[in-house]
């Protein structure tokens, strides 16, 4: 299928799913994760209306910005070590996946040197899965008074990653405690904090995450088919 055409069942899909939702008029930001994707099915996703592209590696996102015009927003959304942030601090919307303070201290600097404030996500690793990046629930509150002060870091909300299951439903409870934990958050009312944003769900449990009060979704192989991975 196109990329036209699975963004019409996706569409479809994330529509349904804000039905059996609590908030079913909410707007749903669509990422279209494009790691390994190439440059011409990136462009079939702009011209249907995509222009939040997620990529997992500094690299490619050095590389393609090249070949794409300033309407595209580019999203961090892997892993992000310290020594690659000055890659990208003037080229991304968001950062999705900061786990730790050192990588705030070094956005936060980085954004000093060039006079620009970085939006953030803190990762959460929800499911406690030693194979996924984040920092556990309990560090959360800790989290938030270390990064108090930082002029350069906009924090914007949460992200998680839930464990691939074969039966998406298992990972409703997974996105059920993040949930929770961006609404604990907003309510303390951080002055200095704007929550905005819950990046949760992704090709395999969409449907599921916005059931349980996501409103960032990143889909990859469901707008671009499977993909190679390099």
């Amino acid at each position: 299928m196109s990329v036209a055409e699975n963004y019409r069942v996706v569409q479809k899909r994330i529509n349904d799913a804000l039905v059996m939702s609590d908030d079913p008029e909410k707007t749903i930001e669509l990422v279209a994760v494009t790691k390994t994707i190439p440059i011409n099915r990136m462009k079939e996703a702009l011209d249907v209306g995509l222009y939040h592209f997620g990529e997992n590696k500094v690299q490619e996102i050095t590389e393609k910005i090249n070949f794409m015009d300033d309407s595209v927003k580019w999203h961090m959304i892997g892993h992000l070590q310290r020594n690659k942030v000055k890659y990208i601090v003037d080229k991304v919307a968001l950062i999705h996946s900061v786990d730790s303070i050192s990588l705030f201290n070094e956005i936060n600097r980085r954004g000093e040197k060039i006079n620009r404030t970085i939006d953030c996500l803190i990762q959460i690793n929800v499911s406690g899965e030693y194979t996924k990046f984040g920092i556990s629930p309990e560090d959360l509150n800790d989290m938030m008074k270390n990064v108090e002060g930082m002029n350069r870091v906009n924090i914007k909300g949460l992200m998680t990653m839930a464990p691939h299951y074969d039966n998406p439903e298992k990972t409703r409870d997974c996105f059920k405690k993040l949930y929770d934990l961006y609404h604990n958050c907003k309510d303390k009312q951080y002055s200095w904090a704007n929550f905005q944003w819950l990046s949760m769900g992704m090709s395999n449990d969409y449907e599921i995450a916005v059931q349980e009060g996501s409103n960032m979704l990143r889909i990859g192989s469901a707008i671009f088919g499977e993909r190679s991975y390099r």
